[in-house]
């Protein structure tokens, strides 16, 4: 047998630190905004708790540009605030339901419609209309039914006798029908159906501290958002009261996820390779015949030569303009090279045995970059974080030479900015506390209709999940990949035209300079270049290089249409590009 002597190939060698500072992923500015959302969107927050503090054998989806363990740190603070206040408001009632006779019984009713309609509609910015139709009926009977009653009460509280004690009076018109509705529900919920005036102005005070209670848990929102989620005094961790909870399954998350989260091994799972880096987009798959050219003098060419030929290309995106100077700021400067190795979480029988250690890494990078790669695979990583970290543009880059065959494969993804009102989260709070006191007295006696049944389900709420920890077995379950990224939980659908174009271009850019290289790297080693730069040129410009037209079935133009009796191959994923 004959062996081929393979020239030595270029060591790998870390990218050189990017120049100029940087903002560290824990004091980003997404981060603070992920943050601030767990206050605002109780489903967001419940969803992050789910996956990083229930589900704790699942490692935590890579973390490009901010910090999941501060997150769910802040997710965990706003739940405990959340659930101190609506045990608080249940205590109200359930005390203020004795004293006033039952007679706040009747209350119950429009605040389940009020709770029915949010469900209904649920949290879609545009639910089908017959949705949207009900949610509007249940929310409006709700506010009827409880101006009716709340009448009802100041006129009990105002009438100086019991004379709403008998629920058949015979007082004509509105008036009477108001006064025997608090009898009536009193007599429903097992009272004798008696309402006083003392019962009446009970059962209004009682609104008044529920509507105390509102509007108490608002100004500790605002004041967080003014205090340690402002932007001033965000990036010192140390002196965030989120980090110092106390709880050892917190501590435990918030060191794995720290230690997991920018590694550049990603342990995944099986359906979800890319977690974290966002949606695909345009991702290219390109194969070409390696044939020599004119002098015949071919030297192998290996996956990591390819690489090492495609790394100083990106790196000089970025250099500025020589008439820019060295204050621009385009992104591209702040650009991030490095390589990631691709492991499934499954087979691990602890967390904690996940290969992190920099030696593991050396030499599953060291196997991976020339393997054909199924479940291991090996990637050089471009990222590039825009808009304050808000906007991430990722590109994975790997090739492969298999059968003087060269693959090329880019799968960008993109992380959209977060979302608007997360980011209107300061503004929402400034206007709280900047509010004249008509304003805040408004606000929260607009919160008192439902806040019987609302808090009531948070507080049954916090003990499911309680009850959850206890017999759901999470300790001791099998470690398994990430089954959501918090940061894409928290992504808009879209961004703004400028952001658009950002993104084109940094992926036009880092695309180019891919390409190049790996031309570059086939010249150099005595292969030609001319079916890859037509394939690049084709597949960029959206279009199919036919190499052959035999047995083959085709159609051209607009309203074309060809079809053939023989059984197609495997259609490749949505969004994929093949040539």
């Amino acid at each position: 047998m004959v062996v081929s002597a393979v020239p030595q190939q270029p060591s790998w060698r870390p990218a050189p630190a990017p120049p100029g500072p940087s903002t560290l992923p824990h004091a980003s500015e997404a981060t603070r905004l992920l943050c601030a959302g767990t206050y605002l969107d109780p489903v967001y927050r419940d969803r992050v708790i789910e996956e990083l503090h229930l589900n704790k054998q699942r490692i935590v989806a890579p973390s490009l540009g901010f910090d999941a363990a501060r997150v769910v740190a802040h997710a965990l603070r706003a739940r405990r605030i959340e659930v101190a206040w609506a045990a608080g408001i249940v205590g109200l009632w359930v005390v203020g339901l004795p004293l006033t006779d039952r007679e706040l019984a009747g209350y119950l009713v429009p605040s389940a419609l009020l709770a029915v309609g949010v469900s209904i509609r649920g949290k879609e910015e545009r639910p089908a209309f017959a949705r949207r139709f009900a949610s509007l009926v249940f929310r409006w009977l709700g506010r009827v039914v409880f101006a009716a009653l709340l009448v009802a009460t100041v006129l009990a509280a105002f009438s100086g006798t019991d004379d709403l004690a008998d629920p058949y009076d015979d007082e004509p018109g509105m008036k009477g029908t108001l006064k025997s509705l608090l009898p009536a529900a009193s007599s429903l919920a097992g009272g004798d159906g008696s309402v006083s005036p003392l019962q009446a102005w009970l059962g209004l005070l009682l609104f008044v501290a529920v509507a105390l209670c509102a509007g108490a848990q608002r100004s500790q929102f605002a004041r967080a958002l003014s205090g340690e989620l402002s932007p001033a005094r965000f990036p010192d961790a140390a002196s965030d009261p989120a980090e110092g909870a106390e709880g050892e399954r917190f501590q435990y998350v918030k060191d794995r996820v720290r230690r997991e989260q920018h590694q550049p091994l990603i342990m995944y799972h099986e359906t979800r390779p890319f977690c974290g880096a966002g949606a695909a987009y345009d991702t290219w798959v390109l194969a070409v015949e390696m044939r020599p050219d004119d002098s015949g003098a071919t030297r192998p060419l290996s996956n990591r030569a390819v690489l090492e030929t495609v790394r100083p290309l990106l790196e000089g995106l970025r250099l500025p303009s020589e008439y820019a100077g060295h204050t621009v700021r385009d992104r591209l400067r702040w650009l991030e090279i490095d390589e990631c190795v691709f492991l499934p979480a499954e087979g691990l029988s602890r967390r904690e045995e996940a290969p992190y250690h920099p030696q593991a890494f050396e030499e599953h990078r060291a196997r991976a970059v020339e393997e054909g790669a199924e479940k291991r695979r090996h990637f050089l990583r471009v990222r590039v974080g825009g808009w304050e970290e808000e906007l991430v543009v990722t590109v994975f880059v790997r090739t492969h030479t298999q059968g003087r065959m060269l693959m090329l494969e880019i799968a960008p993804h993109v992380l959209m900015p977060i979302r608007e009102d997360f980011k209107d989260a300061d503004r929402a709070a400034h206007q709280f506390r900047n509010n004249n006191v008509l304003g805040k007295v408004g606000w929260a006696a607009a919160q008192v209709p439902a806040s019987a049944v609302r808090s009531f389900v948070t507080v049954c709420q916090a003990i499911a999940y309680g009850w959850q920890l206890l017999t759901g077995g999470f300790n001791n379950a099998l470690p398994d990949g990430p089954a959501l990224s918090v940061r894409e939980l928290g992504a808009a659908r879209s961004g703004s035209l400028f952001q658009q174009m950002d993104v084109d271009r940094y992926l036009r850019s880092v695309q180019d300079r891919i390409t190049h290289g790996v031309r570059t790297a086939l010249a150099a080693h005595g292969y030609q270049t001319g079916e890859f730069v037509q394939k690049v040129v084709n597949i960029s410009q959206g279009g199919v290089h036919i190499g052959s037209v035999a047995h083959s079935t085709f159609a051209v133009g607009k309203h074309a249409r060809a079809a053939s009796a023989q059984a197609g191959g495997p259609v490749p994923p949505e969004g994929t590009r093949r040539l």
